[in-house]
């Protein structure tokens, strides 16, 4: 029985390098030994932890996603004319200068749309104008425009910006509907003849290619420019289908 416990209090060699991590030459316990792989467990654990958090902290960033909307720019070409049989633009007066045009007199207006080559009807514009400044030395004025185009069953494009009756001016294109949907960009107005006659051409992006129904060769501007007969008849062959009169 002694000798029973005196082998069973004996150390247990053990060999360098092995799961207990001892030198050479020293021996433990069987307490000691378990101590011994507790302890390499834990060392295990924690390396693996710092491990996850230097891959956590120096991970790269992932990518931001981009402006999906197309960024090609697209021209439109349309005339607005006004043929003197909608009653517009209507001058209201509200400034306390009533014999001269003067900071807050308003214009609401709608007109006629025409494609850029004028043989298609393509609807009207509406909205209003306020007068910003009276440019005596220039013969004209300074707008602020809110307007919008509409273009029958493709939907209409809304702008804002200056409008000047003395000079090429641009306007941001703000949104639209139909085919013009997430449309942005600018259009410049060309002014002809004030009120009557205005040519645009539109830089558009954020939309799919136009139809091509909308695309044209635009005859040049000029006070003489009028719309062919069948389209200010609106006769189906000249004109988008349902557009706004």
């Amino acid at each position: 029985m002694a000798a029973a416990l005196r082998a069973a209090r004996s150390p247990v060699p053990v060999k360098a390098g092995g799961a207990s991590g001892g030198a050479a030459g020293f021996a433990a316990t069987p307490r000691q030994q378990a101590a011994l792989s507790r302890v390499a467990v834990a060392g295990n654990t924690a390396r693996r932890g710092r491990g996850a958090v230097r891959a956590s902290l120096f991970s790269p960033k992932p990518a931001v996603a981009k402006d999906a909307r197309p960024t090609k720019v697209q021209e439109l070409y349309v005339y607005e004319l006004n043929e003197r049989d909608r009653e517009s633009p209507a001058y209201l007066r509200l400034s306390a200068k009533q014999t001269e045009n003067a900071l807050g007199d308003l214009v609401p207006f709608t007109n006629k749309v025409y494609s850029g080559s004028l043989d298609k009807r393509l609807g009207i514009t509406a909205g209003i104008c306020i007068l910003i400044q009276h440019v005596p030395e220039r013969n004209g004025d300074r707008y602020e425009a809110i307007y919008s185009f509409y273009f029958g069953d493709y939907g209409h494009i809304s702008v804002q910006g200056p409008y000047l009756t003395y000079e090429e001016s641009y306007l941001a294109v703000t949104g639209g509907s139909g085919v013009f949907e997430g449309a942005y960009g600018q259009v410049k107005l060309n002014q002809i003849v004030f009120p009557f006659k205005i040519f645009y051409t539109f830089y558009l992006k954020g939309i799919p290619d136009l139809p091509r129904e909308l695309l044209c060769t635009p005859v040049p501007p000029s006070p003489t420019v009028e719309a062919t007969p069948a389209a200010k008849a609106g006769e189906p062959h000249a004109c988008v289908k349902n557009f706004t009169n």
